[in-house]
């Protein structure tokens, strides 16, 4: 039970609480907070169920993509904001600091496969906002928002 906390529940809120914090550079306010909040708690529980791998993160920006425009649709509010926020936990950040690290220490195995796999997070979670987004709008078109 303690490794379900440690493991799981703990990271989530983390993300949370962290996406919630960002939300205040997106301008976002009230109810949309909680959202972004839940969405970037979602978005690492996915990509922990996932293993922690690049498919991991392509299978969590994919379920936060979904969440985002249920979420602004429900909301009439724009994508652009919950997705951006529910998707700054997984941004792989580490991977590009570890990756300079390398690169200016010399070790350039590590370098060139620490750049990779960051890459490679990079491009997974763009791809999967972005395949879930259009796979969303395509087979959901009557959920658009009323134009003004």
């Amino acid at each position: 039970m303690e490794a379900i906390l440690t493991d799981y529940a703990l990271p989530c809120v983390c993300a949370f609480w962290a996406c919630v914090g960002f939300t205040l550079m997106y301008n976002i306010h009230g109810l949309g907070k909680l959202i972004a909040g839940v969405g970037g708690a979602l978005g690492w529980l996915v990509y922990l169920l996932g293993g922690r791998t690049i498919f991991a993160a392509f299978l969590a920006a994919a379920a936060i993509g979904v969440f985002a425009e249920v979420m602004s649709r429900v909301r009439r509010c724009p994508v652009t904001g919950y997705l951006l926020v529910a998707l700054l936990p997984l941004v792989p950040g580490g991977g590009i600091y570890y990756a300079m690290r390398h690169c200016v220490a010399g070790e350039t195995d590590q370098f060139l496969s620490t750049l990779l796999h960051t890459l490679g997070m990079a491009a997974a979670l763009a791809v999967g906002a972005m395949l879930a987004s259009s796979v969303f709008r395509a087979i959901f078109p009557r959920l658009r928002p009323p134009k003004k």
